[in-house]
């Protein structure tokens, strides 16, 4: 299926939607499990995270990677509503979110947003080259978290 996708410089967002053929509870599982995060991180930059299932208000560390650089990575769950909407945040304040609408052929809308209106200072975000970088990476995310549940469903005969 294809993804979707939009870079609004004005809304400071970056956004890309797919259809995804599992279902919001599946999805949200693993976005909701940041130990699961590396397998479909478009990015290449998540190498592992710590495992305990994530809720409003969570704080969680994340293991990166840029380029030949390791680094660790402190996050807080920021949005969240069961199945529908998860975000979180680091110390930059800028946010990666996801929002699932279930479809009524048992698809689901996946949307991912990094979205950099929340940011501590947007103007470095854009001077850094983060909208267009991430908002590629995000399609990524998107295209690989398809492959990821899809399989997934496939393995156990859903």
């Amino acid at each position: 299926m294809s993804t979707t996708s939009t870079l609004d410089m004005e809304a400071q967002k970056a956004t890309a939607s797919r259809r995804i053929n599992a279902s919001p509870e599946t999805i949200f599982d693993l976005l909701a499990d940041p130990s699961k995060h590396a397998l479909f991180d478009g990015s290449d930059m998540v190498q592992s995270g710590t495992s305990e299932r994530l809720r409003l208000g969570s704080k969680f560390g994340m293991n990166m990677k840029f380029k030949f650089l390791p680094y660790k990575i402190g996050n807080t769950v920021v949005e969240f509503e069961e199945n529908q909407r998860i975000a979180w945040a680091h110390m930059g304040k800028h946010r990666w979110r996801y929002e699932l609408e279930a479809m009524d052929d048992g698809s689901t809308l996946v949307t991912e947003t990094f979205d950099w209106s929340t940011a501590i200072a947007p103007p470095a975000i854009v001077a850094a080259g983060y909208p267009k970088r991430n908002l590629e990476a995000i399609e990524k995310t998107l295209e690989r978290l398809a492959e990821h549940v899809e399989q997934e469903s496939i393995e156990h005969g859903a």
